[in-house]
């Protein structure tokens, strides 16, 4: 696994170990960056089931300000926290040991231009941190984008994520991408 594009483009990233995680692939996370494009400069990025760090760290290689990762597993936990300090980019990286529904519901007062979930696949969490997320709506800044990863057989329904839209989806081998934004009212 490695950065793909950006100051930092070729730096190699460290793996958790097992079947702990599932890390975005590189031809997945150059799909989604390149679906984003300019949106990730000077952007704050939060990183939900952060796994590796691999999108967050990503976003900063590109021009993103600042990135919150939030991650629950010790063992993923250590290793961001090695890709982290490997790639340098400590100044603008806030990792933190803790669930995600727990963040959420602790900080929402925070607000993110990009956010990034890519939880363990066929458990709904992506739906559930919508739900979270419609409690928080001020989370997603108003031009802001959420970029969930789930198993392209799981679905979300429009009707459940109001006041998000599903915008654009994208199918990659066994992953399906989903861009959402809020509605235009």
């Amino acid at each position: 696994m490695r950065i793909i594009a950006g100051e930092m483009r070729g730096r190699l990233l460290k793996a958790v170990e097992g079947m702990q995680t599932r890390p975005t692939s590189d031809k997945v996370k150059g799909a989604i960056f390149n679906v984003l494009g300019d949106r990730v400069l000077d952007a704050r990025v939060l990183d939900l089931f952060a796994g590796t760090g691999n999108l967050a760290i990503e976003a900063i290689s590109r021009g993103s300000r600042e990135a919150v990762l939030v991650e629950k597993n010790f063992d993923a936990h250590r290793v961001i926290r090695e890709n982290i300090e490997r790639i340098g980019v400590g100044d603008k990286a806030n990792l933190l040991l803790m669930d995600a529904f727990r963040y959420l519901n602790r900080y929402p007062e925070e607000v993110f231009n990009l956010i990034f979930l890519d939880p363990p696949y066929h458990k709904e969490l992506v739906a559930k941190v919508i739900l979270t997320l419609k409690e928080h709506p001020a989370y997603l800044a108003p031009s802001g984008v959420i970029v969930a990863e789930t198993a392209k057989d799981e679905e979300l329904l429009n009707s459940d994520i109001y006041p998000f839209e599903i915008r654009k989806t994208g199918v990659y081998g066994d992953t399906l991408v989903w861009y959402l934004q809020r509605t235009a009212n």
